[in-house]
């Protein structure tokens, strides 16, 4: 595909990128001195990229197609210099995540429709920080934005959602904790119509007694947006925190099941984390990166952009 002869020669680089894959470029960080050491492309070095691969927490499954890919693409080619390998692997990688496709990772939004985001995953991801820092941005793009407490389970975060929302000097939704869920995002829903709101984000609980009872729940909380909203949730948003790596793969498998997830977001991907999951949950799960959160302050949430995050893994390749 050649796409990292354009990358390495035009992209501009990101410092909060940069920053984000510091872990991830310290797991690939051998891999110019094995490449620029080696002799002859052959299984020993095949073994050895796998090996710096799988401590990228890109994911063994991933990584064996990955390595896979690599050794047809070296027959194809004919290709017998190990530093030629460095140009495939980036070009590789661009296929993994796009599979040949344009991918939007922009929020699906209807135009003169009451727009409703259900954001999901586990307790500690960072859901509700996620949801503060998206509901400041669109905002800024002058949208009529409302939060809504639907994790009414965990003691205290109704009112972390209320800190959110007067950071970002958002209408925080909410009832009492204790409240069934779909019963709080149908009454804000039903305000959200009446006065005319853009944009509804709604916080889920990410724990219950069993999963099967965390998945009913949200399966209950859909069935009240589309019979309130038939074309609604535009999104339904999986939080993932990057640095909890395959665990995070784990918890894409198990809401992806239950839940009609439409794109992920990465959160904590600060430098401690190790960022290969974004190819591994493209590759198994086919959802998108939609936002990485690459520090603590509002404005720390960005759209993924694949371009930026494999440039910031090899610039110091080319």
């Amino acid at each position: 595909m050649g796409l990292f002869k354009n990358l390495f020669g035009k992209k501009t680089k990101n410092d909060k990128y940069a920053l984000g894959l510091h872990k991830t470029k310290e797991s690939l960080g051998d891999l110019k001195q094995i490449l620029a050491q080696s002799s002859v492309i052959d299984d020993e070095l095949f073994d050895a990229l796998e090996d710096i691969f799988i401590q990228a927490d890109i994911g063994v499954d991933t990584v064996l197609y990955f390595i896979e890919s690599l050794r047809e693409e070296v027959d194809h080619k004919k290709i017998s210099d190990p530093n030629d390998l460095a140009e495939i692997i980036v070009d590789k990688m661009f296929e993994i995540y796009l599979k040949g496709d344009f991918l939007n990772t922009e929020l699906n939004y209807d135009e003169n429709e009451l727009n409703v985001y259900l954001f999901v995953g586990v307790n500690g991801v960072g859901k509700t920080t996620t949801i503060g820092k998206l509901a400041k941005q669109l905002q800024n793009e002058g949208k009529k934005v409302m939060m809504v407490a639907g994790d009414t389970f965990r003691a205290g975060a109704i009112e972390q959602l209320k800190i959110w929302g007067d950071r970002s000097k958002t209408f925080v939704f909410s009832k009492p904790e204790g409240s069934d869920p779909s019963s709080v995002i149908f009454d804000a829903l039903e305000l959200a119509k009446k006065e005319k709101y853009d944009v509804v984000l709604c916080d889920t609980a990410g724990r219950l007694q069993t999963k099967v009872n965390l998945m009913k729940e949200l399966e209950k909380m859909k069935r009240v947006i589309q019979k309130t909203l038939p074309n609604a949730p535009q999104e339904t948003l999986l939080v993932i925190d990057a640095t909890t790596g395959q665990n995070g793969m784990r918890q894409a498998e198990v809401f992806k099941e239950a839940t009609d997830v439409s794109g992920i977001i990465l959160t904590k991907l600060d430098g401690t984390a190790k960022g290969g999951i974004v190819l591994a949950i493209r590759h198994l799960y086919n959802l998108p990166i939609k936002y990485v959160g690459l520090g603590e302050k509002i404005d720390d949430l960005v759209y993924f952009d694949i371009e930026q995050y494999i440039y910031g893994l090899f610039e110091d390749f080319f």
